[in-house]
């Protein structure tokens, strides 16, 4: 699908609703990206919309990390809003229903203006996230936001403390004296501020792709005292140096790790893993593992071909892998992949969910996870 990248438009304002008054429906759904990715959020927020019934258009701005869904009728966003899946998009870390953007806030008042538009959207709200774009421009934006947050959320009190399953009130800053404000709903959307989990790098872990798995782990595992448990076994193939493989042993799961270089020694001493010397593509397991994980440096359709043929034989029941993308058509490329998986395991009569998210600590990849269903 192709998708014009431009550059954002002032509007003009309409009165913010005062408390109190009948709730309006948010024009717009704004949804968090990588930078660079903004063509692929637009293109697939354009396909999960015109399957709904939602008309609309987007504005996207290369290089912002950010793109903006704007409904021709607000209403019918609102009515359908439902069957917009947050889980079924793989490139917005995050995705918000939105007003806006208010421009031109008063320097001494933005507060009012922007507490008006929140009780317009949502009668209480959970919580309240101050974000801006994940661009070092952007960033020059927290001092602000750290000054505004705590006058902001005193103004706020009576809009917050609506429960956990309360909507969580955003304010994302396009500038100091311009934002989007909107809404997220805690069980269809990402749990952490800008859509981004903090993690930390571990002293002892061998490399930092470490983290890919484990940001993995927390979007895609929803049962992980039954789906990571102690004793379990997993091949990773692609292992070395183990940062994927670290990630395995420190929740206790026996691991092949499959790679002809070298391991960290600190992996082999744990007594939970055996390092085999051999081609990742022409290794198979000797009877049905729990978890497959690949992060092998390979065309993303190989991968997706390997996956699916581990998954027809019944060869694990969760996987995870990373599809490292070509510079163009690379939302066109994942659903190539996810086509490729599909058309195999229907064949097969695999049950299975089948997932895509381009992750935070991903580059110019993303990662899929595949759970047959028994």
């Amino acid at each position: 699908m192709s998708v014009r990248m431009h550059s954002f438009r002032r509007f003009q304002l309409k009165p913010a609703p005062r408390p109190g008054k009948a709730l309006t429906s948010p024009s717009s759904i704004l949804l968090y990206c990588r930078r660079g990715f903004e063509k692929e959020c637009a293109a697939e927020i354009l396909v999960q919309t015109q399957a709904a019934g939602i008309s609309g258009h987007v504005r996207a701005k290369e290089n912002s990390a950010y793109v903006v869904f704007v409904a021709h009728e607000p209403e019918i966003l609102a009515n359908r809003a439902a069957r917009l899946r947050f889980d079924a998009l793989i490139f917005a870390r995050q995705r918000i229903f939105a007003s806006g953007p208010l421009a031109d806030l008063p320097v001494d008042d933005r507060i009012t203006p922007l507490l008006d538009t929140a009780a317009g959207l949502q009668r209480r709200y959970s919580t309240l996230w101050l974000e801006t774009a994940d661009t070092n421009e952007a960033k020059e934006l927290a001092a602000f936001t750290r000054k505004f947050e705590r006058p902001f959320a005193a103004a706020a009190a009576g809009l917050l403390g609506g429960g956990p399953q309360a909507p969580r009130l955003h304010v994302f800053f396009l500038t100091s004296t311009a934002a989007y404000l909107g809404y997220t709903l805690p069980d269809d959307s990402a749990p952490w501020p800008c859509g981004i989990p903090r993690l930390k790098l571990p002293r002892s872990a061998p490399s930092r792709s470490t983290l890919k798995l484990e940001e993995a782990f927390l979007v895609f595992v929803d049962r992980p005292e039954t789906m990571l448990r102690p004793g379990m076994s997993a091949v990773d193939l692609g292992a070395a140096p183990g940062g994927w493989t670290w990630q395995l042993v420190r929740r206790h799961i026996r691991t092949t790790a499959v790679d002809n270089g070298n391991l960290d020694p600190a992996l082999l001493d744990s007594g939970l893993v055996t390092h085999l010397r051999t081609d990742g593509f022409r290794f198979r397991p000797s009877r049905p593992v729990d978890w497959l994980v690949c992060d092998m440096v390979e065309q993303p359709s190989r991968i997706a071909r390997l996956v699916a043929d581990w998954a027809a034989d019944g060869a694990f029941r969760y996987a995870v892998f990373n599809l490292k993308l070509p510079m163009n058509r690379r939302y066109e490329e994942v659903e190539r992949c996810r086509g490729l998986i599909e058309e195999r395991l229907a064949a097969q009569g695999v049950s299975h969910r089948l997932r895509f998210r381009q992750l935070y600590h991903d580059r110019e990849e993303v990662t899929g996870f595949l759970e047959l269903v028994s």
